[in-house]
């Protein structure tokens, strides 16, 4: 889903409102997209967490110089009260084990009339990509269906906002966020999931090399792409709120 979060960074940061020379804390960093493209803005001091040192590491190696990165727990911020100007979590909220905690304690580490931003994919009906995947599972094993990121928590219109309504944010605005990618072969879509990665890629690294072979065949008859190009898209559905 790299190549996916880097061109969805931009448009989370300007979403939420990132200006010269603020204080801007990216939890659950990964490996710094939106830490990198908060940065770009002048006089922008960035800070990025991640609970994985592994996608910490790989983000310093990227560019330590401009972002300072760290370890830590979404849900217990090693950061003082109201420390930031803002705060932002992107592709990471669905994923973390108690979403309200994790926002509370971006509230907690962002000073009055500061803002809180979170943005996560609309898996149950705004990512081509993985439609089509599970679709293509589902059709050819019923049991795939369980596995569907669909079904994740805050993926729907309006769960995020509620969510930062819930927390007491005023000023409270939602927006859905599409991005376009090219994929230059069906090869170029079907290797990321090869690697195991997220809930499509470790399905397809259980399946027998004979199920993989059928759900390769599948998903490229339906996106038409033995060879040439096509293109996909991918909308996140993003929040913003502001701290009383």
């Amino acid at each position: 889903m790299g190549r996916w979060s880097r061109l969805l960074a931009p448009l989370f940061v300007d979403f939420a409102g990132v200006r010269d020379g603020e204080r801007v804390l990216d939890v659950g960093c990964g490996t710094g997209a939106v830490s990198f493209a908060a940065a770009a803005i002048p006089g922008v001091n960035a800070v990025g967490i991640d609970r994985s040192r592994a996608f910490v590491a790989a983000a310093r190696r990227a560019d330590g110089t401009r972002v300072r990165f760290c370890v830590g727990d979404a849900a217990a911020l090693p950061m003082p009260d109201d420390d930031f100007d803002r705060a932002v979590s992107m592709l990471v909220l669905n994923f973390v084990p108690d979403a309200a905690a994790a926002s509370a304690e971006m509230i907690r580490v962002t000073r009055p009339n500061g803002v809180v931003a979170a943005a996560v994919w609309d898996y149950r009906e705004g990512m081509q990509m993985l439609r089509a995947f599970w679709d293509a599972a589902v059709a050819l094993d019923p049991g795939a269906a369980a596995r569907d990121e669909g079904q994740m928590p805050l993926c729907a219109r309006g769960e995020l906002p509620q969510l930062w309504r819930s927390l007491s944010l005023h000023d409270v605005q939602a927006a859905g966020l599409t991005v376009t990618s090219a994929f230059a072969s069906f090869a170029d879509y079907w290797q990321p999931f090869l690697a195991g990665q997220g809930p499509a890629g470790a399905y397809v690294c259980g399946l027998s090399e004979d199920a993989r072979r059928r759900l390769e065949a599948r998903l490229r008859e339906r996106l038409s792409a033995t060879g040439s190009g096509f293109t996909l898209t991918a909308r996140a559905w993003a929040v913003r709120g502001v701290v009383t």
